[in-house]
């Protein structure tokens, strides 16, 4: 992983316009401009650090350029003003390409929350032309006001807009609650905390990465054609229950594609994005992303497994983002620096992608499972519920490749496997 650019400021989201240049949102309220070698504009594009809530989870959180820019000059924040209630406002570049006219704000959402923490946060612009809103459910924890399940709230969801009127906004033909009980705005809900969405418009997917409670971290993956999806938090987080009470069937619910649970230090997700860049094409394809406290970079292999680079300690990953090349970048808010990902970072020159040389099987399993593939005998597996409890905790594989299940309910469940030269595999697994 290659150091790009240093001396930033809680950087929290790194978005390109179309150009070379990579527009970094500070927390703090200002927007910097670093130049394709790393050099970071002395000249701030955008300074609204009187408008805003700095600290904590609050902040200036989001960027995203109208797909006009380049001849309207329009491009969207998304901050907690000063009353803590989250904002999303229109700007228009001045006459210098590199400094935005602070006098041009139009707020094009204002929504009240109750609560510090859980601001969304994330906004893009999809390939339908519509600006697209990630919010967090209003904090505190276990979603005490029930927001992320209640469709009348803005707060928990997903919200789809069109900004290309007179008024703050419009509501696009196919938002799925329009006529009918739920908010107008809202595209999907059940979300927690996603911190970070983006769209992979190779594969048409939009990709959710969603915060958990307590135990589960989740990475949600669907069509961003398919409308009123329900993310299923505060029923559940990940795929186990965490608060049923007065909720749908679970059958109507959409359930993440992968999960990981807090072992070795893990505590927050931070999404990335799938690469389509093609400087290193063995990332080609693949989700990569974060884990907050455990500095870890994650691959989602194509199995839905995860396989993790060893920790990159000192940088808290706050961030990713994309150049007008597709090639990937990761920004730490602790460090201020941001990072260039190559194939290097993910894979430590393929050594750390045991995804490709292990099987896990069968799957579902009973009384055993089988591990092939791994090279260390000094392997040990662990295998975890989804309230994040170890209920095998076995030293290493037997002989004959098993690992004794027997004893373990049925349920959904991972394998984790870790060698001693940091290594470590994560699959999810169904024992009947």
């Amino acid at each position: 992983m290659g150091e790009f650019a240093t001396g930033l400021t809680a950087p929290v989201e790194i978005v390109n316009a179309n150009d070379s240049r990579m527009f970094v949102v500070q927390q703090n309220g200002i927007i910097k401009i670093v130049q394709p070698n790393g050099t970071v504009n002395s000249t701030n594009f955008l300074n609204i650090g009187s408008k805003i809530t700095y600290g904590g989870e609050r902040g200036l959180l989001g960027l995203a350029f109208h797909p006009q820019y380049s001849t309207n000059g329009y491009f969207f924040v998304y901050y907690n003003d000063l009353d803590g209630d989250i904002t999303v406002a229109r700007y228009t570049v001045s006459s210098d390409p590199n400094v935005a006219d602070v006098t041009t704000e139009k707020i094009i959402l204002n929504q009240a929350k109750p609560f510090d923490n859980h601001n969304g946060g994330s906004i893009h612009f999809a390939p339908d032309g519509y600006l697209w809103v990630v919010t967090g459910d209003g904090g505190s924890g276990g979603d005490p006001n029930n927001n992320a399940q209640n469709k009348n709230s803005l707060l928990g969801k997903l919200l789809r807009l069109d900004i290309n009127s007179t008024g703050p906004y419009n509501i696009p033909p196919g938002n799925p609650f329009v006529g009918v009980d739920g908010a107008d705005e809202v595209w999907a809900y059940g979300l927690r905390n996603a911190w970070k969405f983006n769209f992979d418009t190779v594969s048409g997917n939009v990709m959710i990465a969603d915060v958990g409670q307590g135990q589960i971290e989740e990475i949600n993956r669907m069509p961003l054609t398919q409308a009123g999806i329900n993310y299923g938090w505060r029923c559940y987080e990940g795929n186990n229950s965490y608060n049923t009470a007065g909720c749908p069937a679970q059958s109507t619910m959409t359930f993440p594609i992968a999960a990981y649970d807090h072992s070795g230090g893990k505590c927050s997700i931070t999404g990335g994005y799938i690469y389509r860049g093609t400087q290193y094409p063995a990332l080609q394809g693949r989700y990569i992303f974060a884990d907050y406290c455990s500095t870890q970079i994650g691959i989602l292999n194509s199995d839905n497994s995860i396989t993790w680079t060893s920790a990159f300690s000192g940088n808290n990953f706050s961030t990713f983002g994309v150049n007008n090349q597709n090639e990937l970048f990761v920004a730490a808010v602790n460090s201020g620096k941001i990072f260039r990902v190559t194939t290097s970072t993910t894979l430590g020159t393929q050594e750390n992608d045991l995804s490709n040389q292990i099987k896990v099987y069968p799957n579902p399993a009973s009384k055993k499972v089988f591990v092939e593939g791994v090279k260390d005998k000094n392997t040990s597996v662990e295998i975890i519920n989804f309230e994040g409890r170890k209920v095998l905790e076995q030293g290493k594989i037997e002989d004959d490749n098993s690992v004794d299940i027997s004893g373990i309910p049925a349920g959904v469940y991972f394998i984790n496997l870790n060698s001693g030269n940091q290594k470590s595999y994560s699959k999810k697994i169904i024992i009947k």
